[in-house]
């Protein structure tokens, strides 16, 4: 059996042909299917309150993204990172230059540890960085989700000792 790039098998999964998609009003059913059922809202916002603050951004001429990510024409993730409008709880360093927040992250549970997020995260922060200019990332991660938190880590995420609520903040600072 000849394997195309779009073929699921065996547990494995191709992620050189997932796409981002802005989320939009007129994808939102689509991005709804996603089935993120295992996975507590403590933990990651569900699609109508990131949708809010898609909104929200617009409204506000916020820069950034939210992406729903997809592969063979099915809804798999959504990811927001945009401007970080100053929360009270931020770390002391993201007070003192532009940073992006990540927010909203998730991919339907069928297709995690397959690769996907990883891949989806990094052309996320490529097409932000290329739309609107680099600058560090934050995000918070529930002191509980010990999985996420690794991820991040593997990805370039520093664990800072600062906290909003039940989430630890992390940092990545654009390479040099």
């Amino acid at each position: 059996m000849r394997r195309s790039d779009k073929q699921i098998y065996k547990g494995k999964v191709d992620i050189m042909d997932i796409e981002l998609k802005e989320l939009t009003h007129k994808n939102f059913a689509l991005a709804s299917r996603i089935d993120r059922s295992d996975i507590s809202e403590n933990f990651v916002d569900n699609i109508n309150t990131i949708m809010e603050y898609t909104n929200y951004g617009i409204e506000h001429c916020c820069i950034g993204h939210t992406f729903a990510i997809i592969k063979n024409d099915v809804y798999i993730g959504l990811i927001m990172l945009g401007e970080a409008i100053e929360w009270e709880t931020d770390p002391p360093e993201m007070k003192s230059v532009p940073f992006y927040r990540l927010m909203g992250f998730v991919i339907d549970k069928k297709y995690r540890g397959k690769g996907i997020g990883g891949k989806a995260l990094e052309m996320t922060i490529a097409e932000v960085y290329k739309d609107f200019g680099v600058r560090p990332i934050a995000l918070g991660c529930h002191k509980e989700n010990e999985l996420a938190a690794k991820f991040y880590i593997k990805h370039g995420f520093k664990k800072t000792k600062y906290m909003e609520h039940n989430d630890i903040y992390y940092l990545r600072y654009p390479e040099r």
